[in-house]
């Protein structure tokens, strides 16, 4: 096994801690002035195809194509894959493979978002004469306006020339993610503009704890005979032993037509404490008026935001104003919704 030895100063005196530290300083420094430079961009110039390009990918009948190699193509992959998740039908087609079969993965409905910082690789070559072919609608990204890649392309979307980060300007960093940044502004954009609700996304997230926290309230509540109700005027004492049965640490009470008109819970109780008569006062007199309330349809995390910010462990979830179920925090928890 490797000794293993803590980082400590050098012959010369420098810390190897403080000489990473500063390195990663620099480092997020030019990537940051790389994205500083593309909100200047689409300010300016960039501005009039970006929003060109967020028209045609949205009025498109087919998908989107996303297409790259080398370092753009890893970034054309998740750009991609951020695209599907929000809404928008897209995949990614590597350049070097398009021309050994993959085209036939592109129809003339679809559109292409073709990433290359150079706009001269010589793999993209047959894509663009294929695409040309079929009338297939070109965007591309590069920071190269005159460009084989740019003057091919229906829309260019040019981005501003930055140092990379590497400190001799050739490792693709800075540049990768102004690429990537580009891309996540033209997705959200998408989802913007079509109105993409957290409903939408939970139907392409049902998994992990994105989907935990994509659950409807309806989905995690306990219901029927399990829900501690009692009717107005009901003794504390009943109260009582409706609450303790039931193990939510609460009970809803609910008018002569079933509408929820309060809560006794413990805290309730510890303000009522010192009353004599507490077991044989009505829940009337002890309950908390027009308690919080969460409707099925809401997201489990909504129904965790509320718990949180109420500093409550339980939400009665109702159908317009009758009660319908409970929800604990407790069942948020072991659904993943954290």
């Amino acid at each position: 096994m490797p000794n293993s030895k803590p980082l400590t100063a050098s012959s010369s005196g420098t810390n190897p801690i403080d000489a990473s530290v500063q390195s990663a300083l620099r480092t997020l420094d030019a990537e940051g002035s790389g994205i500083a430079a593309i909100n200047a961009a689409l300010q300016a110039d960039l501005g009039e195809p970006f929003a060109r390009s967020a028209d045609l990918i949205r009025s498109a009948k087919g998908r989107l194509i996303v297409t790259g190699l080398g370092k753009s193509g890893h970034i054309g992959r998740k750009i991609a894959a951020t695209f599907a998740s929000t809404g928008t039908p897209a995949f990614f087609v590597h350049a070097a493979e398009a021309s050994h079969g993959d085209l036939g993965m592109i129809t003339a409905d679809d559109v292409i978002l073709a990433l290359s910082w150079s706009g001269e690789q010589p793999e993209m070559k047959t894509l663009i004469t294929y695409a040309k072919r079929f009338r297939i609608a070109v965007i591309a990204m590069t920071a190269e306006r005159d460009s084989t890649l740019s003057r091919a392309a229906d829309i260019a979307l040019v981005l501003p020339k930055a140092r990379e980060a590497c400190p001799h300007n050739l490792a693709p960093t800075t540049s990768s993610l102004m690429l990537l940044a580009l891309g996540d502004a033209l997705a959200i954009a998408l989802l913007e503009g079509r109105g993409f609700t957290p409903v939408d996304f939970s139907v392409l997230h049902p998994g992990g704890k994105l989907g935990a926290m994509l659950k409807f309230t309806r989905d995690i509540m306990h219901t029927g005979d399990t829900v501690p109700l009692k009717p107005l005027g009901t003794r504390m004492s009943d109260a009582l032993v409706e609450m303790t049965s039931k193990g939510f640490g609460c009970v809803g009470v609910v008018d002569a037509h079933g509408a929820i008109v309060g809560i006794v819970t413990d805290g309730d109780l510890r303000r009522h404490m010192m009353r004599p008569d507490l077991l044989a006062a009505v829940v009337d007199e002890v309950m908390t008026r027009n308690p919080k309330t969460i409707r099925g349809e809401l997201l489990a995390s909504e129904a965790l935001e509320i718990l949180n910010s109420s500093k409550i462990t339980a939400l009665i979830v109702t159908d317009g104003a009758r009660p319908v179920g409970i929800v604990h925090l407790h069942d948020i928890l072991r659904a993943g919704v954290v």
